[in-house]
Formats: structure tokens, C-alpha cells, sequence
């Protein structure tokens, strides 16, 4: 599970073992634990994030984007 960007409380990470049928995402740790997913193709959340956290979550996904979807597709090869 390569971590691929970590902000403060934050840590970006992509599994390497998922579903054929699921959209590209990313997790979202906070702190010790997996508290939601982002979708790599609309940049939304595909689970509640933490109160308090969303707009934090999204702002520090935008500055790791890029390599975060270079990530997930050269592990998935999709």
C-alpha cells in the first residue's frame, strides 16, 4: 500500500489489492485509520469524510492529485 502523499494529520494512500469494478480512488488516513475515499475521476468523496475535516481532506488532495492518480494507475495498470 504505497502512502503517496501525507499533510499534517493526513495520509493519502493507494491499496494495491481492489475490485476491478471500482472507480480509481484514493484512502484517506487520519491519524491510525482509513476514514474515507476520494474518487480520482470527479474528485469527490465516495464515503462521508470526518466531521470537521472535508474541506481540509479536499485541499490537501488538490495539491497531490497528479501523483496520486500517476500512482494508482501504475499500480492498477489501468
Amino acid at each position: 500500500m504505497p502512502t503517496v502523499a501525507t499533510e499534517g494529520q493526513f495520509r493519502f494512500v493507494v491499496y494495491t489489492r481492489e475490485n476491478d469494478f471500482e472507480a480509481p480512488h484514493v484512502h484517506v488516513w487520519v491519524g491510525n485509520e482509513d476514514v474515507c475515499r476520494i474518487d480520482l475521476n470527479s474528485g469527490g468523496f465516495m464515503d462521508e469524510p470526518p466531521s470537521g475535516d472535508y474541506g481540509a481532506i479536499l485541499r490537501v488532495y488538490r495539491k497531490y492529485a497528479e501523483a496520486i492518480r500517476k500512482t494508482w494507475d501504475n499500480v492498477h495498470k489501468r
